[in-house]
């Protein structure tokens, strides 16, 4: 069996030169056909829904600009529809973003949908790209296709993961030091990064589910090797963010705390500081009076008051290491 890889280039309508162009890639082996489109337009989606007979509805849904995960499987249909999300993480602004991608699957084809920033969609396009990586991908027909575009994609989120909990080992080490403005901004990054994470992938488990039950013929599969296996990977994302959900807010709940106590012990030194100055501050102003004073004419009247002052300072001083207080 020879394998056949066809890429071609779209060029972009009048009125959209800032959109990329439609990449289309062919990729056959057999009688198995997976066409892998990146940046799709308007034509090169009614042109492959024509030739595959999608539903119009369906095809607006690849267009749209977003979809909610779902799994449309009409029996009246020779396919199957699923839209997935998997996250990018956005280098500018510290966040995860939603990349979406739609995948056609028939007994005789697998046609893909998305905008090129799933690293792992692309590294299996290339695999396809050789004989042995034909035989590997497509060699067993459209359902293990899919569960192996699935599985990559699961499994690219893991790093990601891993890349979190880093993060938040390196925010807790520098939760004891002084720098607590540049500590509470990674942690306000962290939370807001693992909320959209939580809020793409979430939605993709119940989809995930569902295709363990298909009974389409080209679906079948070992469901506990395979599409279990996919249950099992997202099973395992949906806990860790769950782990680094409480983590997140646990180390916020400290960081709270030591902040409290941190200006709890400077608002203390103002007052003790207030507490030793204000006797002082007190003789100061009486002697600054336009009153007559006695003694005020001694010679050392001035450092006799001065010496008091000091001695009264560290009696208090005194009196506060005494009760503990500093």
């Amino acid at each position: 069996m020879a394998d056949r890889v066809k890429t071609q280039a779209r060029s972009v309508p009048a009125g959209l030169l800032t959109a990329p162009a439609a990449i289309r890639k062919h990729f056959t082996l057999g009688g198995l056909t997976w066409v892998d489109v990146i940046y799709p337009t308007r034509d090169e989606v009614h042109a492959l829904g024509a030739h595959y007979g999608f539903h119009p509805l369906h095809m607006e849904d690849v267009l749209s600009r977003l979809q909610r995960p779902k799994l449309d499987d009409n029996e009246d249909e020779e396919y199957i529809f699923v839209v997935l999300h998997f996250p990018v993480f956005d280098e500018v602004e510290r966040l995860s973003v939603i990349s979406e991608v739609d995948i056609f699957v028939g007994a005789d084809f697998v046609v893909t949908f998305h905008d090129g920033r799933l690293r792992p969609l692309r590294r299996l396009a290339q695999t396809a790209g050789d004989e042995r990586g034909a035989a590997l991908l497509l060699g067993r027909g459209s359902g293990f296709l899919l569960y192996r575009l699935i599985e990559a994609l699961v499994n690219y989120c893991f790093p990601m993961l891993h890349r979190l909990d880093e993060k938040l080992d390196t925010v807790e080490e520098a939760m004891f030091k002084d720098d607590t403005r540049r500590t509470v901004q990674e942690l306000s990054y962290l939370r807001r990064d693992i909320i959209a994470l939580r809020r793409i992938i979430r939605p993709n488990i119940p989809v995930v589910r569902l295709l363990a039950s298909r009974e389409r013929e080209f679906l079948r599969l070992d469901e506990e090797a395979y599409y279990g296996d996919l249950v099992d990977g997202m099973n395992r994302i949906w806990d860790m963010l769950e782990e680094q959900k409480e983590i997140i807010e646990s180390l916020d709940s400290t960081l709270y705390n030591l902040m409290s106590f941190r200006i709890n012990q400077e608002m203390k030194l103002f007052t003790l500081i207030s507490v030793i100055v204000l006797p002082m501050t007190l003789i100061a102003s009486i002697l600054g009076m336009n009153v007559v004073i006695p003694f005020a004419d001694h010679p050392l009247a001035l450092p006799l008051v001065i010496v008091a002052m000091l001695l009264m300072g560290l009696g208090f001083y005194f009196y506060f290491r005494s009760k503990r207080i500093v």
